[in-house]
């Protein structure tokens, strides 16, 4: 997190101003090394400026995408490019509607690449233009359960919305449908928390466990 033998003030909200002769390299900001760095960031970017953070960031995606249907303005996506940041997604492409609830991402999304699709062929040829099958995540008739399923290394993984799931035109544009196995009484899982299980999957199959 910090360079020499100076260490920041830890606070509750993050890290407080830099002690000690200042560290050099265009990737720090000044005025966070001035005033502390409270952002929800890992030690490793503490005091980095947000445009250096992304570039690191995309030395290290993962060649996985995530597509949300956003017909009804789901709360719920938000918090899906939270967890499509913190497993590295490579770009979230919202579908739909344009604006969406921002405040479950808390502020992630400004490290996370995020593409606007207006209908689900647009959509589709994103992905047939880049070679990247469509996998949707839906529990429908002929969905393949997650955990004995290889998912593809590289692929967009695609979610519906809370309640209906996947559109009809989203589930005939995939290439394959897979479903988390359930045990209990509801007829399905919160669209963000199915999301987060599916990225993690990939990551278990796919990832690598070690960080720079």
């Amino acid at each position: 997190m910090t360079d020499g033998n100076a260490h920041p003030e830890a606070t509750t909200w993050g890290v407080g101003p830099w002690q000690g002769e200042l560290p050099e390299g265009d990737h720090f900001d000044p005025e966070l090394l001035e005033k502390g760095d409270s952002r929800n960031v890992v030690d490793q970017y503490r005091y980095w400026s947000m445009e250096a953070i992304v570039a690191d960031l995309d030395t290290k995606r993962h060649p996985f995408h995530v597509a949300i249907e956003n017909w009804q303005h789901d709360l719920n996506i938000g918090s899906i490019v939270r967890s499509a940041n913190a497993f590295l997604a490579d770009t979230v492409h919202i579908v739909g509607r344009k604006r969406w609830n921002r405040r479950g991402a808390m502020v992630t999304d400004r490290y996370q690449h995020v593409l606007h699709h207006p209908s689900i062929d647009d959509v589709v040829a994103f992905a047939r233009g880049h070679a990247l099958p469509i996998v949707a995540i839906d529990n429908v008739e002929g969905s393949l359960p997650l955990e004995s399923t290889t998912l593809p290394r590289e692929c967009i993984i695609l979610f519906g919305q809370e309640g209906p799931g996947l559109s009809a035109e989203a589930l005939a544009a995939a290439d394959m449908a897979v479903e988390i196995t359930q045990f209990g009484s509801t007829r399905s899982l919160n669209a963000s928390a199915a999301a987060a299980i599916v990225m993690h999957r990939w990551i278990m199959t796919h990832g690598s466990l070690t960080r720079d």
